[in-house]
């Protein structure tokens, strides 16, 4: 008898609970309009002013930044989307958390309620059976609280669907729950089985139509207003003035002149804002340019202070570019106080590389006398025995007394390309005697390149001991 009366119960649930209800419309909800089942649902970021944007799709949290794609055609069919990138602090978190729980609930109630609410029913009914199909006492206890609890949490999980219908399900069932627990003789007590009394009250939450036209381009506007990137808020006012153009024979039509008029004058304003601060970043970037080449490394700095007075006194509108500028200003600073150093480490060098250049003039100056003579010998022009004799006389004197210099560490590969004029000077006056002595023409190809070999080192040797007495200078 017992568990006919368990049976009856759960019938009665059955029936109470409606399981084989018809599914529910998504326009039953007040204020909401129809939405198929794979269309993406129009969520609202209601923000601290009273106003909102709508979302197309869930929006996305981000550090301090919320990121979601915002229709900006009143068509919701292709809706052209526009990122949207926005402070977190300014949006109504209250306000946009509940209208997305309002969305989600609408949407669950026009695709699934219906059919999760039948696999209820349906394991309420295995249930059922099972209860029937034993004669434990403490089984069909067990099975049957685990059904209750079950029931109990479904609405919570479910958006409240069914909870009243439900509420009156568990109220009969405490009442069998205690009748089993008297028949297996149990005499413990499970707070959890306490009936939850009356559900919490709902708010009443309405539903926002989905744009009008005008509506459509007063939000992209305000989106504008609201984005600290200048490329996004120019990006915005132009689709909002495009908008304004495709949409004008639906527009009322002082609002949209009106409206037309104001985006382009913020659009111009904007495009003059980029035109100033262009200028300010190319001039700021020559000075400090010209600055850093001559080491000055205050003057470098103050071209950081004359930056930020100058964004000041444009009114502060392009943080990103004056970042920018400082940046590309701290890499001029760096490069002038390396070259400071450097040339800072030049003056105290110089007296010992000027003595260098002193000791190795006389050199220089004997090899530009017989230029002329390893002139020849590289063109194979005849060279007589005067001229061999003197490049030979010139280079032992030189091998001599370039054995003694002192020579700085800055100068060592300039010191080894006049040496090494000295000792192919030396090979192509030997070489070129051989060859005449000879007759033999591979020789005086031989010495030719030997005085071209020498012609080249001595200028290289020119060149670097001209720079190692030159102040340094910034690579680029």
């Amino acid at each position: 008898m017992q568990v006919l009366r368990i049976a009856g119960v759960w019938l009665s649930c059955l029936v109470a609970c409606g399981a084989w209800a018809a599914p529910v419309s998504a326009s039953a909800t007040q204020g909401s309009t129809p939405e198929s089942a794979d269309t993406a649902p129009l969520f609202r970021v209601f923000l601290k002013d009273g106003s909102s944007l709508i979302s197309y799709g869930e929006l996305a949290r981000v550090d301090d930044r919320v990121v979601f794609s915002m229709p900006t055609s009143a068509s919701l069919d292709a809706p052209q989307l526009q990122l949207i990138n926005i402070a977190s602090d300014r949006v109504d978190w209250e306000r946009t958390i509940d209208y997305a729980d309002a969305i989600r609930s609408r949407r669950y109630l026009a695709t699934r309620a219906a059919a999760d609410y039948a696999a209820l029913s349906n394991d309420i009914a295995q249930a059922l059976n099972e209860v029937g199909e034993t004669t434990d006492p403490a089984r069909r206890l067990a099975i049957v609280e685990r059904a209750r609890k079950a029931l109990a949490d479904w609405p919570g999980a479910h958006y409240d669907y069914k909870r009243d219908e439900i509420q009156q399900t568990l109220n009969t069932l405490d009442e069998a729950i205690t009748s089993l627990r008297a028949a297996s003789g149990s005499s413990t007590f499970d707070l959890t089985l306490v009936a939850t009394g009356a559900p919490p009250p709902r708010r009443e939450r309405t539903l926002l139509p989905p744009p009008s036209p005008r509506e459509s381009i007063e939000q992209t506007l305000r989106a504008a207003s609201l984005t600290t990137s200048p490329a996004e808020r120019v990006s915005l006012l132009t689709v909002a003035l495009n908008a304004l153009e495709a949409d004008a024979n639906n527009l009322p039509t002082d609002w949209a002149t009106k409206t037309r008029t104001e985006v382009r004058t913020q659009i111009a304003r904007e495009a003059e804002i980029d035109r100033r601060y262009q200028a300010l970043s190319a001039r700021m970037l020559r000075l400090a340019t010209a600055r850093a080449r001559m080491a000055d490394v205050r003057g470098v700095q103050r071209v950081i202070g004359r930056i930020r007075a100058n964004d000041r006194l444009l009114g502060s509108q392009r943080p990103d570019t004056v970042a920018s500028m400082e940046a590309a200003v701290e890499a001029q600073l760096e490069d002038a106080r390396r070259l400071r150093l450097e040339r800072d480490r030049w003056s105290l060098r110089a007296p010992e590389l000027r003595a260098y250049r002193l000791a190795v003039a006389g050199a220089l100056d004997r090899l530009q006398r017989v230029t002329p003579l390893l002139e020849s010998i590289k063109a194979l022009t005849g060279s007589g025995p005067d001229a061999l004799g003197r490049i030979l006389r010139v280079t032992a004197q030189l091998k001599t007394s370039l054995g003694t210099v002192q020579v700085p560490e800055e100068l060592r590969e300039a010191h080894a390309f006049l040496t090494g004029a000295v000792q192919l000077a030396e090979s192509a006056a030997t070489v070129r005697r051989e060859a005449a002595l000879t007759g033999n023409m591979a020789r005086a190809w031989d010495a030719s390149s030997a005085a071209a070999g020498a012609l080249m080192l001595t200028g290289r040797a020119r060149d670097g001991i001209a720079l190692a007495l030159r102040p340094p200078q910034l690579d680029r």
